[in-house]
């Protein structure tokens, strides 16, 4: 019927769809009015509608819809109305186009501009504005303000997100809850990526007190995982977990259907329950978000549930497993509102690194430019931190002194940087690093001051993961620090979790040495498996190194290393050991 009549009175199709567009504006359905209106290719009687529709349907996480309509619209109508020039900046930022929005902006300000003087303007518009939403046209300085932090904020430009928040909190009015929200959370972002975590978190704990007084609990219940992952590097796991229990009790309490976000929720409790050392809770927790995945407010909830799973995969010693999920992560990377702190590629480098996979590694590292002797700042912190693991896993492998002297370096810049930050939760893995680097070296005493300082700020918090998945060199520490008297009972619930998590996996380096089938501190490498070869013959020590194209100092520090790492101090001891452990 409707392909015959567009055939037969093309005229009379557009006369009716403007009729139905006047008619649901009429009686409320701006949708509707909007869909009709574009139908009959009637840009004007669209404008209107759409004007006054912006402010619901961002709300209500429509913006996509929204901006799909107002692109249909001829540039130049647009342009001679200002509240619909703001609106197309914002629907542009919230889908992450930002080619544009600032010429939107600047359309929209220059008919302020006008409107306060025209004598002052050398550059007036040859066409007449148009509003029709006049409540919307009032507060424009202050969402011009709130549009210009986000986009400074998509741009990685902290500073101008500040100033601009800050303009847009001081032109609202206080009770404007839900318009002062939106730059109050840009204020938290630029805090945030600053490193100042507690300025951060207020202004975030702001953004969702307006949001509750709004009456939207749906947005408020959104930042809760950024509250949460503040709490996380500042070492409290507790306050990050009470977070999510106290924002699912509260979107629990809406009643059916279950509320938007709730998938959100679930996730952030999976992440929370994995570094407390229940995985089963964890996965169950994910598994509840993905099943509730539609519910999500979250554009990144699936590259975020990915990340989730691998940390699980690796914690079950499942390294491949792990990787793919990794990659499926970068495949499906979306840049969220906040800054990307713990990019999925420096994830990778960590199951690398424990793969043995050096080479790739330190690619990575010289690729992103990454060196230990870099400026430090917040917002490269997790790269650098996995920079240090590079650096120690390759003084593991070739014992290059300098390698281990940079890293530890490294380690005590960026101990100093979380320690003033208020970072503890980045300190205890900086400690627990500086451990691992004294115990690379083989020397265990100095090793067990950062450990023991480690456990005294993780045990309040029931960090579980964090040590166990270091596997032999941390069970060694642990087990010396239980020796010691260090944090006794803390130590013993470390070490019985990783014993009980390698009778559950193929992964052995859960144990310590001694209950190892293969007891090495840790593999030889290439070179020092050549090197005990040929100490298993006649061969003299200088007959060696000629034969390796070494110097004698070199064979010494690999013979050291042969020594130290299968527990001999001889050359007769360690043929006769490496014979048991079949290394020969």
């Amino acid at each position: 019927m409707h392909a015959h009549l567009m055939e037969e009175q093309p005229d009379r199709v557009s006369t009716l769809h403007r009729r139905a567009s006047e008619w649901y504006e009429r009686h409320g359905s701006p949708a509707d009015a909007i869909r009709h209106a574009l139908a009959a290719k009637d840009f004007e009687q669209a404008a209107g509608p759409l004007e006054r529709a912006w402010p619901a349907m961002d709300r209500s996480f429509q913006s996509a819809t929204w901006r799909g309509w107002v692109k249909a619209l001829p540039d130049e109508l647009v342009r001679a109305r200002p509240v619909l020039c703001v609106g197309y900046a914002r629907a542009l930022l919230d889908g992450g186009e930002l080619e544009g929005v600032e010429d939107r902006l600047r359309d929209a300000e220059r008919w302020l501009d006008t409107t306060a003087g025209m004598s002052e303007r050398s550059e007036v518009p040859s066409v007449e504005m148009v509003v029709v939403d006049e409540e919307q046209f009032r507060s424009l300085p202050a969402t011009i303000a709130t549009a210009r932090a986000a986009h400074a904020q998509a741009l990685g430009d902290v500073p101008g997100t500040v100033k601009y928040a800050r303009r847009a909190l001081d032109l609202l009015p206080e009770r404007a809850y839900f318009e002062r929200g939106v730059p109050a959370a840009l204020l938290g972002v630029a805090y945030w990526a600053s490193g100042d975590l507690e300025a951060a978190h207020r202004s975030f704990a702001d953004f969702m007190a307006n949001m509750r007084m709004a009456g939207n609990i749906l947005v408020a219940i959104s930042g809760t995982f950024v509250l949460a992952d503040i709490r996380m590097v500042q070492g409290r796991l507790h306050e990050a977990l009470s977070a999510y229990r106290q924002s699912l009790q509260l979107a629990t309490a809406q009643g059916e259907p279950v509320l938007r976000g709730t998938a959100d929720l679930y996730l952030g409790l999976s992440e929370l329950q994995c570094e407390h050392g229940d995985l089963e809770a964890a996965r169950q927790s994910l598994l509840t978000s993905k099943e509730l995945g539609e519910h999500a407010t979250l554009p990144e909830l699936q590259y975020r549930s990915c990340v989730a799973m691998a940390r699980i995969k690796e914690a079950q010693g499942d390294l491949d497993g792990a990787l793919d999920l990794l990659h499926e992560a970068e495949r499906l990377y979306i840049r969220g509102p906040v800054f990307d702190l713990r990019p999925v590629a420096a994830l990778k480098m960590r199951v690398w690194v424990r793969q043995g996979r050096l080479t790739e590694a330190l690619g990575w590292a010289r690729e992103r430019g990454l060196s230990a002797h870099d400026d430090l700042s917040y917002l490269r912190e997790f790269e650098h931190v996995t920079l240090a693991r590079v650096l120690i896993a390759r003084y593991r492998s070739d014992r290059v002194e300098h390698s281990i002297k940079e890293v530890m370096g490294l380690l005590e810049r960026l101990l100093e940087a979380a320690e003033e930050g208020k970072r503890a939760g980045s300190a205890i893995e900086i400690l627990v690093l500086q451990s691992l680097a004294h115990e690379a070296q083989g020397n265990i005493p100095p090793a067990l001051a950062p450990l023991e300082r480690a456990l005294m700020l993780a045990e309040p918090e029931g960090y579980v993961r964090l040590f166990v998945d270091e596997r032999i060199p941390m069970a060694r520490l642990l087990s010396e620090a239980a020796a010691h008297e260090i944090m006794p009972d803390y130590t013993a619930k470390l070490l019985a979790v990783s014993e009980a998590e390698a009778h559950k996996s193929e992964d052995r380096s859960y144990l310590p040495p001694a209950q190892l089938t293969q007891p090495l501190v840790e593999p030889l490498s290439q070179r020092e498996r050549d090197v005990l070869r040929l100490l298993a013959t006649e061969l003299s020590g200088p007959e060696i190194s000629r034969e390796l194209i070494v110097s004698l100092n070199t064979l010494r520090t690999h013979t050291r290393n042969i020594y130290t790492k299968i527990g001999t101090n001889s050359r007769r001891e360690a043929v006769r050991r490496a014979q048991e452990l079949d290394l020969l």
